[in-house]
């Protein structure tokens, strides 16, 4: 085994965390946002609207990669919440998950909202 071999990780499953501070439910992904992953955070988003969430946060802190899907992911989300007449932000991720909202231009297109608390 060489030296780069013993010191790869590979990558913490994806999961999602979700739960609701008063009238404000947030869902956190953690893990990296990708075609493969997608569809569990669609389904956790779903599941909040379906409870009833009228103020909905995405928390991109927990994120180590996201590429296109999860960039058109959050811009249906986006667009949906401004046609169904629910609040949906962002909490901005690190700048490798950023980068993909600057490099789109939809870094100025989406509300930014304060961090849910830690769980």
């Amino acid at each position: 085994m060489t030296e780069t071999d013993a010191t790869f990780q590979p990558p913490e499953p994806f999961r999602c965390e979700s739960g609701s501070d008063g009238d404000r439910w947030w869902v956190r992904p953690l893990g990296e946002l990708d075609l493969d992953t997608a569809p569990l955070l669609e389904r956790k988003l779903g599941a909040a609207r379906t409870e009833g969430a009228e103020q909905l946060v995405l928390d991109l802190r927990g994120l180590t990669f996201m590429d296109s899907t999860g960039l058109r992911l959050v811009i249906r989300w986006n667009t949906a919440a401004s046609q169904d007449g629910f609040d949906f932000a962002i909490v901005p991720g690190a700048d490798v998950v950023q980068r993909v909202f600057r490099l789109t231009g939809m870094d100025e297109h989406l509300p930014v909202a304060e961090p849910p608390p830690d769980a």
